[in-house]
């Protein structure tokens, strides 16, 4: 058995956990590395059914650490490195741009200079490196990268790069590294963009678990501006299967939109997650349990009777708020065969339902309890 070891870098974060259970799911013939630092989106506990120290080894460590990834290289001969560590919440690359910085250039440049010193063996006769066969460098990227468009049109991957948050530039330059390994030094690379993900075990600060949590409290429904904002949606697991299809079947050195096909303004979505939670609530009454604002009827049954669109609170906009985004993914279809398999209207159901009967996770990310999930069970090693 030929077995692949990857070296996955922010697996304990939301689309990263989806990934390893995905891979770990499809592949007998894999081994897994996890590097993550376990901040503030970092929930050791999502994956701590897959680490079992063979198949799946958990390190603690900061992708910008070189002592620590050259030494994971040089023990696990890695043959795959997938990059999903990331700052990622534009609102906090607004407060703190300097740490988006850090982690999303400076992390990125590091694990490719890693894999460049552990992956080459000599140069040819123009002097570029000689690589290890089979080896490849995944950096996983975001559509920001390429600003916001009009009404109409699609982000192709040609699409100048236009960001317009501290966020998007970070994720703008580190995929610009990528591909100036390449070009320089003929690493074998490839990117992947996309568009927004939901799914189970996204961080409550993403919009979708957010309404959900604050539909569960009672709590308004923050809306930036006017809510007109238009996102393309992508399940989660639907991105897992096309990142993974580029790693092994994508060509050296290209880019590749990943998108749902699923455009939804802002305000849609807030009206579809009221709907669902009160829809799955009425069909099922003992998911009402999970309701921490419990009205009763009459009868003294608890109700769902004020679950609507009076939640729903506007709010002043984001600063360089990205009006549409809107991927292409005809590239990645007509090259390797992927397309989005998961519609919206059944993603939103499979989403909400997975948030209605986990509110334990969820209670553990809130409070900040996962983050001593590590020293639990490592002893702050």
């Amino acid at each position: 058995m030929n077995m692949k070891t990857y070296l996955v870098t922010g697996a304990a974060g939301f689309i990263g956990a989806n990934y390893i259970k995905y891979i770990l799911k499809m592949h007998d013939d894999v081994r897994v590395v996890v590097l993550d630092l376990l901040t503030y989106a970092g929930n050791l506990g999502t994956i701590a059914a897959d680490i079992d120290g063979e198949r799946c080894v958990f390190v603690r460590g900061d992708i910008g650490d070189r002592q620590l990834v050259d030494s994971l290289f040089a023990t696990y001969a890695f043959d795959y490195v997938v990059n999903f560590a990331a700052e990622s919440h534009v609102d906090r690359s607004i407060e703190n741009p300097q740490l988006f910085l850090q982690t999303n250039i400076l992390g990125t440049q590091n694990l490719l200079d890693a894999a460049r010193r552990a992956w080459t063996k000599g140069t040819d006769a123009c002097g570029y490196p000689l690589w290890r066969e089979g080896v490849r460098f995944h950096q996983v990227s975001t559509d920001e990268v390429y600003g916001s468009l009009g009404a109409v049109g699609y982000f192709r991957e040609d699409t100048p790069l236009c960001p317009h948050s501290p966020y998007s530039a970070s994720k703008a330059s580190a995929d610009l590294f990528v591909m100036a390994y390449h070009d320089t030094y003929h690493m074998p690379v490839s990117i992947t963009r996309c568009s927004n993900n939901y799914g189970p075990y996204q961080f409550p600060e993403k919009l979708i678990p957010l309404l959900i949590k604050n539909i569960l409290e009672g709590k308004p429904l923050p809306v930036y501006g006017d809510g007109t904002n238009v996102r393309d949606w992508l399940y989660v697991e639907d991105h897992c299967k096309a990142i993974e299809l580029v790693l092994r079947e994508g060509r050296p050195g290209s880019i590749y939109n990943v998108g749902g096909h699923n455009e939804r303004q802002n305000i849609d979505i807030v009206r579809m997650s009221i709907a669902t939670v009160r829809r799955l609530m009425t069909e099922r009454p003992e998911l009402r349990r999970v309701l921490k604002k419990q009205e009763r009827d009459a009868e003294g049954q608890i109700t769902v009777d004020w679950m609507d669109e009076r939640l729903i609170t506007f709010v002043r906009d984001r600063l360089g708020h990205d009006q549409r985004y809107a991927i292409d993914p005809d590239k990645i279809r007509r090259e390797l065969g992927w397309q989005p398999e998961t519609s919206f209207e059944d993603g939103i159901v499979r989403t909400i339902e997975w948030y209605l009967t986990h509110q334990e996770w969820v209670g553990q990310v809130i409070s900040g309890d996962y983050q001593h999930y590590y020293e639990r069970m490592y002893g702050g090693r």
